[in-house]
């Protein structure tokens, strides 16, 4: 949920805001400003509300290592680019990364950076730590 809600927030701020592009309704109002601004601000809402629930759901849980947290909330990520880039991109149109001559070129890196960000994440996410590296060493036998 954390990864899902930050992964929003860094196209959001990222593409939307600061580099003009990928406004939530940009493929089906593109010529107004005053309605992808408040379908941007509407997503940023979702988003902190997806990063909330991401909270309550952590603090309920056992203890995380930062690395393990981090590498699941970069899964989170990818998965928001995937779900992000089939669903509005691709299927309904809503918006692209960047509209344009070769929009689905910068649709596919998107999609690549979705793919690339879960497989690091994940990876990140299950090296072993070496306090767990200690702690299965104790069960083992050691008083």
């Amino acid at each position: 949920m954390l990864g899902l809600g930050i992964g929003g927030f860094i196209d959001g701020i990222v593409l939307h805001q600061l580099m003009g592009w990928h406004h939530m309704l940009s493929g089906w109002y593109p010529d107004d400003e005053h309605v992808n601004m408040i379908g941007d601000g509407l997503f940023h809402l979702g988003c902190l509300v997806i990063v909330v629930i991401g909270v309550l759901l952590l603090s309920r849980t056992r203890p995380v290592p930062p690395r393990e947290l981090i590498g699941w909330m970069i899964v989170g990520w990818g998965v928001f680019n995937l779900v992000e880039g089939v669903i509005d991109h691709q299927i309904l149109g809503v918006h692209h990364v960047r509209h344009g001559p070769g929009q689905f070129l910068y649709d596919l890196g998107f999609l690549a950076l979705g793919v690339v960000l879960i497989v690091f994440g994940f990876v990140l996410a299950r090296i072993p730590s070496a306090r767990r590296g200690k702690q299965a060493e104790n069960k083992g036998g050691r008083p």
